[in-house]
């Protein structure tokens, strides 16, 4: 007899009030969590939409937070110059933007975002990924914006005494610099997006924890789907701190 039937055979024989050993009865809820009725399908779409989500947001956070950081580094770059209106008025939506999104949770933002900004929007991964996005920018904004004040202020005399102007003296001098004081930071920052990716069950969105959740519903037994799904983030989160690793070890060795 295969694995498969025996496993029908034991869920057979506990619909019919038998009792099961300790042995028989993870193999029962192993294959009724991962292989009855193809289960294991929604898992795999499950990571899919959560790695959609997190990759998306993190390409926006990072862009968001790169232009906020510079707009404010640069705005307190030239406090003793007196900035003029337009950078003081940037600067203090950028104060605004941080205040309000690290000020507020992230499940009431993402609310928002689906619920009141587009609810109209069949596109939950695509909202999800702004919301996450938006959310994310605010704390790269911060991360980023104390690796460029870390960056020694003669850089920028040096990049400018060469003729480059604010943005190229920014891209091939103080960026590349800060990069390498940033990086952990980064990847904490996307450890943490990748986990809080779970929130968006809230919205309808079958991401991993959905899936979960839905399997729960149907088997009434929550400890293997849930603990599998943990091992998965688990997994996930090892393989992303692995490559920021390898990264950081590659940047440090060039600088030898």
């Amino acid at each position: 007899m295969g694995w498969t039937a025996w496993c029908e055979q034991l869920l057979i024989q506990a619909q019919g009030g038998s009792a099961l050993g300790p042995w028989a009865e993870l193999n029962k809820d192993f294959y009724q969590a991962f292989v009855q009725e193809g289960r294991w399908k929604m898992y795999l779409e499950g990571v899919g939409n959560t790695l959609k989500v997190a990759v998306l947001a993190l390409i926006l956070g990072v862009v968001l937070g790169l232009l906020v950081a510079m707009v404010r580094t640069f705005h307190d770059q030239r406090r003793e110059e007196r900035p003029g209106f337009l950078l003081g008025i940037l600067n203090g939506i950028c104060k605004v933007y941080t205040t309000v999104i690290r000020g507020t949770p992230m499940m009431v933002q993402l609310l928002i975002m689906a619920f009141v900004g587009f609810k109209s929007s069949r596109n939950l991964v695509g909202v999800a990924a702004l919301a996450f996005g938006i959310n994310s920018g605010a704390y790269v904004a911060e991360i980023i914006r104390g690796g460029l004040m870390s960056v020694d202020a003669g850089q920028m005399e040096a990049g400018r005494s060469l003729g480059l102007n604010y943005i190229q003296t920014m891209r091939h001098i103080i960026i590349p610099q800060a990069v390498k004081n940033i990086l952990p930071a980064l990847g904490n920052e996307l450890i943490t997006l990748l986990k809080e990716t779970s929130i968006v069950t809230v919205i309808g969105l079958r991401d991993l924890t959905k899936a979960a959740q839905l399997v729960t519903s149907k088997t009434y037994g929550g400890f293997m789907a849930l603990f599998g799904v943990a091992l998965v983030y688990l997994a996930m989160v090892m393989v992303l701190s692995w490559l920021m690793g390898r990264l950081e070890r590659r940047l440090r060795s060039s600088e030898r």
